[in-house]
């Protein structure tokens, strides 16, 4: 019998390299792997599932598997991660020199569905008490107009949502038409100097290690999404999947923390990552249900809360049944 083909879409990760480039092999498994741009992969599996398996937005993959009838499944990989508090990009006119400052603004971001933007949502929310009825929000392109929002929404009642088609959030938030833009990737207008537009939290890094240490949260943003109908043909395609992904993973962090095969121009890079192994408690960036659960349920739960999810769900309902199971002996 044969090795089952399989088609992979991501992006350019270190930690998957070793799996795409062949030095990790998947058991069982043949694949066909594009290296392409987050969006451009978001935008083809959500509306045409191009792929077996492709890397999604947290968010956008939280509103596809919990519709009624599933056609996704996840697993327990992480495609990238980063904590948000430095997305948050306020006009200097406005004001706003806090979080409590954000009450009655007007806030954009790239679409609802923009897991930064959802996270950030949820902390204003549940540590300011600034709930979603007390921002106008703004939906537009973050640097070019015409973005569209990618999966289907049931906004909570009460919320304004205006959409803008014509302009961007660069354009918006150094005019000062909007407040805030709350945006994954610095602006171009922050990029290039504007001078009204700064950060609203120069001190993130300092807040995130906070953050961190307090809820165990490290915020995913991608993960790893496989059509159903692979896995009802193959089950156990899903633990050998992520069996490869793991090992990937080890290697990179291998290379990270190894002065000497680092393939990274960076000064003191191996010791910012035992810096990181040990503020994360031995693994950086961590895969599986229970090493991330703190973070899986408040994704789930502001997803939910936010109108974007169907159905508030448990981490286990995202991810093929018995994915973790042990098999130590």
């Amino acid at each position: 019998m044969g090795r089952v083909k399989l088609s992979i879409a991501t992006t350019d990760y270190d930690h998957f390299r070793d799996f795409r480039l062949g030095t990790v092999q998947a058991e069982g498994i043949e694949h066909t792997w594009s290296m392409l741009g987050h969006h451009e992969i978001f935008a083809r599996m959500t509306f045409n599932r191009e792929w077996d398996v492709s890397e999604l937005s947290f968010a956008k993959f939280c509103a596809q598997v919990t519709r009624k009838n599933a056609d996704l499944i996840g697993l327990p990989v992480v495609c990238s991660r980063l904590f948000r508090f430095s997305s948050f990009y306020v006009n200097k006119k406005s004001k706003i020199k806090s979080a409590k400052d954000l009450k009655g603004k007007t806030i954009g971001s790239p679409e609802w569905a923009h897991t930064a933007a959802v996270y950030m949502r949820g902390w204003l929310n549940d540590e300011h008490g600034i709930g979603l009825k007390d921002i106008n929000w703004v939906q537009a392109g973050a640097n070019e107009a015409g973005r569209i929002e990618k999966v289907e929404l049931s906004l909570p009642k009460g919320v304004k949502l205006t959409r803008i088609k014509d302009k961007s959030l660069s354009e918006m938030v150094a005019s000062g038409e909007i407040d805030c833009a709350l945006i994954a990737r610095p602006p171009d207008c922050f990029r290039q100097g504007h001078p009204d537009v700064v950060r609203l939290f120069p001190d993130f890094w300092e807040m995130e290690e906070a953050y961190f240490k307090r809820t165990k949260v490290w915020p995913i943003m991608h993960i790893i999404a496989v059509q159903k109908r692979v896995l009802d043909e193959n089950p156990w395609i899903a633990r050998n999947l992520y069996n490869a992904f793991v090992e990937a993973k080890r290697r990179s962090v291998e290379r990270l923390m190894d002065p000497a095969v680092s393939r990274y121009p960076v000064a003191w890079l191996p010791t910012y990552m035992r810096k990181m192994t040990d503020m994360f408690g031995g693994d950086t960036f961590p895969y599986g249900i229970e090493e991330n659960r703190p973070t899986w349920e408040q994704m789930l739960r502001y997803s939910f809360e936010q109108g974007i999810a169907q159905r508030h769900v448990k981490p286990e309902e995202i991810f093929p049944k018995g994915i973790m199971t042990s098999v130590k002996v």
